[in-house]
């Protein structure tokens, strides 16, 4: 878990994926559109993925264990809590106080 939240503070938004996954592909595909860079670790291409993702999936509580979304440092969930905030206009404040965004 210690890892996993090192990485999680390297940027303003980090996402933890599967390369294989295309709800993984849809959500880091939105924080590009919104003209966020993110730091997007695939889990399926590091050696201590396997691991990283148990924690993840501590974290969380519940599955999928991918993808999921840090802004700020801070655990932000998974695809629907992440398409819930960007619908409910949640989103783009929450990467503005991040740095994340700058207009």
């Amino acid at each position: 878990m210690d890892r996993v939240m090192k990485l999680a503070s390297e940027r303003a938004v980090v996402i933890f994926t599967l390369s294989s996954c295309c709800m993984c592909h849809t959500v880091a595909r939105l924080f590009c559109d919104l003209g966020v860079n993110a730091l997007v670790r695939e889990l399926d291409q590091d050696p201590r993925g396997k691991e990283m993702e148990r924690a993840l999936l501590k974290m969380l509580g519940k599955g999928p264990s991918v993808p999921v979304v840090f802004i700020g440092g801070k655990l932000v969930g998974g695809t629907n809590r992440v398409m819930s905030m960007h619908l409910s206009g949640e989103l783009v404040p929450m990467l503005r106080n991040a740095g994340a965004l700058w207009l």
